[in-house]
């Protein structure tokens, strides 16, 4: 009976064996670890994707959807040993194209067995400021009637109005997009990547007479669900976030570099926008 049960489990053993060589193929595994902070749930069809940099070529870790952390994957115990940078990127949940996208949103360079991630690959902010304006230059009723209250752009006053942003140019993957808290949440001004240019939207202005030369809106027609137009803009929230290229979700994204809050004064007046930072994600990646 003893002989029997030795033989049993000698065989249990070389067959769990035999199915961890099949497993990894004979190649060691090792444990990457997240622990990130301030990222936000994606639309459906986008996930986050991990990659480390080792001799230049980029090694998926993983997908992942959850933001809560740490998380650990597991990663070739070579490749992960060898690798210099960890890079974090937004990508396609059906996605064909094997290589990172564009939208990489934390990078960090290993010392020893930790990387310490930030957005710094998306751009430096630590300079930003900006300033907006009340008017409604799409007014049906025309200029100087009392109504500019109902719109919001960003730039100084003038004949045209200037671009006053301090802010980087994006790289490819990235846009900015402006926003006013209505009573039901964020309402958006339209997507730029130009600051002394009119933006990509005007679904919510009154007139086909163009807005200036400066990113911004006015809102009189086509109210989202739970708001009313025209939307009296003072006293309101204004953000500028930066925004994934491709985007499905209708919300704003976790980086909202500048923030300023609406005073009761239209043009000639300037509201300044303030640093918020502190929506930068940033985290430490452990090997």
């Amino acid at each position: 009976m003893i002989k029997k049960m030795f033989l049993a489990v000698l065989a249990i053993g070389f067959f769990a064996s035999s199915c961890s060589n099949d497993d990894d193929n004979g190649q060691a595994i090792a444990s990457l670890t997240l622990d990130l902070n301030g990222l936000e749930a994606l639309g459906a069809d986008f996930v986050y994707e991990g990659w480390i940099i080792v001799d230049g070529v980029p090694v998926s870790t993983g997908t992942f959807t959850s933001v809560t952390f740490p998380q650990s994957f597991t990663v070739d115990a070579t490749q992960l040993a060898n690798a210099v940078r960890f890079v974090l990127s937004i990508e396609p949940a059906v996605d064909p194209d094997p290589a990172p996208a564009d939208t990489k949103l934390l990078v960090g360079d290993f010392s020893g067995n930790t990387a310490d991630v930030n957005s710094a690959i998306v751009g430096d902010f630590s300079n930003a400021s900006g300033a907006f304006f009340l008017r409604s230059p799409t007014d049906e009723t025309g200029m100087n009637n009392g109504n500019d209250h109902y719109g919001v752009w960003f730039g100084t006053p003038g004949m045209p109005p200037a671009p006053n942003f301090v802010l980087p140019m994006l790289p490819a993957g990235w846009t900015y997009e402006g926003w006013v808290v209505g009573e039901t949440g964020p309402i958006t001004t339209g997507t730029f990547t130009a600051f002394d240019a009119r933006d990509s939207f005007d679904d919510f202005s009154e007139t086909a007479q163009p807005g200036p030369p400066v990113p911004g809106e006015d809102f009189f027609i086509n109210a989202p669900a739970g708001e009313t137009f025209p939307l009296d803009v003072r006293g309101r929230t204004v953000v500028v976030s930066v925004e994934p290229v491709p985007d499905d979700s209708p919300a704003p994204f976790v980086m909202k570099p500048l923030v300023g809050v609406s005073g009761q004064e239209t043009a000639p007046t300037t509201h300044d926008f303030g640093q918020n930072l502190g929506s930068l994600p940033w985290g430490e990646v452990t090997r």
